[in-house]
């Protein structure tokens, strides 16, 4: 990761709190749309693994992504149990199928923790900094580099 801090220590940043793949994630809350329930989507030939289909929301339609299978934690198989939540990226509006939402968490940009540079690949480029919650570690998701913009993405 960068040397540079990646939000002011006194800056307070709000997060929700979300299972995918039975791990610890958040997400900056400024990127989420609207969190709804699981419903059925039109899968689409050709997509990429992730890509479970596409769904209607209110007149547009919306790739939804399996968060667990795009992060390498297995494919997740949805029931009436799981969540979408519909972020926006790179001016584009997307699903992204999780276990559940737990919390909203505010913190100081203090508290993140910077991801310790483990691979020599570009994935840990998806995880922006880690969060103390409790006993356990959150990851905080990089949407813009786990999702990259179209002209970018190879997929």
């Amino acid at each position: 990761m960068s040397s540079s801090p990646l939000w002011d220590d006194n800056a307070t940043i709000e997060f929700v709190s979300l299972v995918s793949g039975g791990q610890s994630f958040c997400l900056e809350i400024t990127t989420i749309r609207e969190i709804r329930r699981w419903s059925a989507v039109t899968p689409l030939p050709y997509s990429e693994d992730s890509v479970l289909g596409v769904m209607n929301l209110r007149g547009a339609v919306i790739p939804i992504v399996d968060l667990a299978a795009r992060l390498g934690l297995g494919r997740t198989d949805p029931t009436a149990r799981h969540v979408i939540i519909v972020v926006a990226v790179h001016q584009r509006t997307l699903g992204l199928l999780v276990d559940s939402v737990s919390e909203i968490l505010t913190v100081k940009g203090g508290a993140i923790r910077e991801t310790p540079n483990v691979r020599s690949d570009d994935s840990i480029r998806s995880i922006r900094g880690l969060l103390q919650i409790e006993e356990e570690m959150s990851r905080i998701i990089d949407l813009s580099a786990l999702l990259p913009a179209e002209h970018e993405d190879a997929a």
